[in-house]
């Protein structure tokens, strides 16, 4: 046994000298199987919701009604959830019951796939009812049981799906593949938020150009907001090789240039915050300027650092001239003389001073001139040498501004 279960195995001790079975369950057995990073670690058990919370002093009920106490040890928090099983599905997302139970198996069959319905032991030991480990091997994502049942249940599993085998790099079985297929409309029960976190994963994983060829090959865009743009569009989306990218902007911004659609309109109908819409579209107008002119200090300045490095790695994978190696992109960045307005050697009161004017919208307009001379060095950034420009052409600034 390994971290990160050495540490929880105090609560799946704490459980079993109680009386009641726990056992680690779900993407944390998964990923240790594959040797990947193990993200949350959960727990099922056998022990009632209030059991669990009479049995550790630090508790915090996030979902009791379905059977999960968060259990807080040592500045962790653990998901401890109780066996149940689920009755009938009325908004393809929530049961409209859950019962308690004491069988791990019938625990684990409510669940999504296979690779994600086993469990282990405090031994180490994995139990695997529905052949996750054989999937595993076999590289394959599989519903335990009928397919169009669990897609029914929650809708949202036909995008998880996809985003397991952009994550994984693995294919998906034929029975499951045909069912999304039949059942894709079945997202529209589904909330845009809850689509857009798996959609946004997909993009991050492994193998995104997998995970967009299924996505075609279902017909799933048809069900997704903006993306119902034909087959031979989509398609398209395939032929790039999304992992080069580091950061989901970029995603969203190389989506957007692909798609050549407005951003505003796009964006919001997958409902992403106004701060990501922000960046997106900073990025956009600056992939589109350097596309067109080169790189340019005005281009690199409006970017600035972190969304000129996204840009540039969205001009290498779309195979443009005008990338630039990285270092020489840096490098050229920190040689602007300025990298923001607040490094300009004067202040808006200075001009006033020697302009011996209120001030007004004029001082904003006649300040961002300044900003760009100095960026194009055609005035050193220098109190001095800006006071001298100004003093210099007096008359006409007093008339332009």
């Amino acid at each position: 046994m390994k971290e990160p279960f050495i540490h929880p195995l105090f609560i799946i001790h704490t459980l079993q000298q109680a009386g009641h079975e726990a056992y680690f369950v779900g993407g944390a057995v998964r990923d240790m199987i594959l040797q990947r990073k193990v993200g949350d670690v959960d727990i099922a058990t056998s022990a009632r919701p209030d059991d669990v919370m009479s049995l550790f002093p630090k508790t915090i009920h996030v979902g009791i009604e379905h059977g999960t106490v968060v259990v807080l040890h040592e500045g962790e928090q653990y998901e401890v959830t109780t066996f149940r099983s689920e009755g009938e599905y009325a908004d393809f997302r929530r049961p409209t019951s859950v019962q308690f139970i004491s069988s791990l198996v019938e625990d684990l069959k409510r669940r999504d796939f296979t690779i994600n319905a086993m469990a282990m032991n405090e031994k180490g030991e994995i139990i695997d009812p529905f052949n996750g480990r054989e999937d595993l091997r076999n590289q394959l994502i599989r519903t335990v049981g009928n397919p169009e049942e669990r897609f029914h249940e929650d809708a949202l599993r036909m995008m998880r799906a996809v985003r397991f085998v952009s994550q994984l790099a693995f294919s998906i079985s034929d029975k499951t593949k045909r069912a999304i297929s039949e059942h894709g409309n079945l997202l529209k029960h589904v909330s845009v938020e809850r689509i857009t976190i798996e959609f946004e994963k997909l993009l991050l994983g492994k193998r995104p150009s997998l995970a967009l060829a299924l996505i075609a090959d279902t017909k799933l865009y048809e069900h997704l907001p903006g993306l119902d743009i034909g087959e031979e569009a989509f398609r398209r989306l395939c032929k790039y090789d999304w992992m080069m990218l580091e950061d989901i902007s970029e995603c969203w911004t190389l989506l957007l240039y692909l798609l050549g659609v407005d951003l505003d309109p796009f964006l919001r109908k997958w409902k992403l915050a106004n701060r990501q819409i922000k960046s997106v579209k900073l990025q956009l107008g600056g992939l589109e300027d350097v596309l067109k002119n080169g790189w340019s200090k005005e281009t690199m300045y409006k970017l600035g650092e972190e969304s000129s490095l996204r840009v540039n790695r969205i001009l290498q994978l779309v195979r443009s001239t005008n990338y630039l190696h990285t270092t020489l992109l840096v490098s050229r960045y920190r040689e602007l003389p300025i990298h923001s307005m607040k490094e300009l050697a004067i202040t808006g009161q200075d001009v006033m001073t020697w302009l011996n004017r209120k001030g007004g919208p004029w001082l904003s307009a006649l300040l961002q001139t300044i900003e760009m001379k100095v960026l194009n060095g055609e005035i050193k950034n220098s109190k001095a040498s800006i006071k001298e420009w100004i003093q210099s052409c007096k008359q006409i600034l007093e008339e332009r501004y």
